[in-house]
């Protein structure tokens, strides 16, 4: 157990990390550069994360992917009306937009390995928490008469999922963000027709 000022110590070396990544890229970062930009040495980086730069790049993933749910906040948490939907969507959209083509989230699971049971945690993690929020918002909307009744809020969450995912990947590596918008458009049509 980390105290206070360990916690504050291992947080700063992450957000250190993160930020290097994101300036220039996982393959230019070193250990050194996260030292000098977060103010500890090596052996501090070694005493929090002791078996070196993959263990600090798990940690950079851990945190990449709470922000993917901290930067939809608070449209993610509200969605009980279809012009919260909307904003919500408008808000995904702008915030890959910014992300343009680099995912440091996508990056850092590829070089710490998709395959790992590690890595496979922190994404499975992410897309429990990712899907539930969307799910509470279609049953929401489905209390509320606003959606069919026999729309499964499970499955309809998991397909805006894949339709964002899909579009991102497609933005990554065109620049374009027109599939992400249609994809998710076409989701919320599907939404709102179910509830005519």
């Amino acid at each position: 157990m980390l105290t206070a000022k360990g916690a504050a110590t291992r947080g700063r070396i992450v957000d250190a990390a993160a930020a290097e990544i994101r300036e220039r890229g996982i393959a230019s970062v070193t250990l050194d550069d996260v030292g000098r930009r977060s103010r500890t040495g090596k052996s501090q980086l070694f005493h929090y994360f002791p078996d070196g730069k993959e263990q600090l790049l798990l940690a950079v993933a851990e945190r990449e992917a709470d922000r993917v749910i901290e930067d939809q906040e608070p449209q993610l948490g509200r969605l009980s009306t279809w012009d919260a939907w909307q904003e919500w969507r408008d808000v995904i959209v702008e915030r890959y937009r910014r992300q343009g083509i680099h995912c440091p989230l996508g990056v850092l699971i590829t070089e710490i390995g998709r395959h790992t049971p590690a890595a496979q945690e922190v994404t499975g993690k992410l897309l429990a928490q990712w899907q539930g929020r969307i799910r509470a918002g279609i049953e929401d909307m489905k209390a509320a008469g606003e959606i069919r009744a026999d729309v499964d809020p499970d499955r309809a969450a998991a397909a805006l999922i894949a339709a964002i995912q899909g579009g991102v990947v497609i933005l990554m590596s065109s620049g374009s963000s027109k599939h992400l918008e249609d994809a998710l458009d076409l989701c919320l049509d599907y939404l709102r027709v179910s509830s005519r």
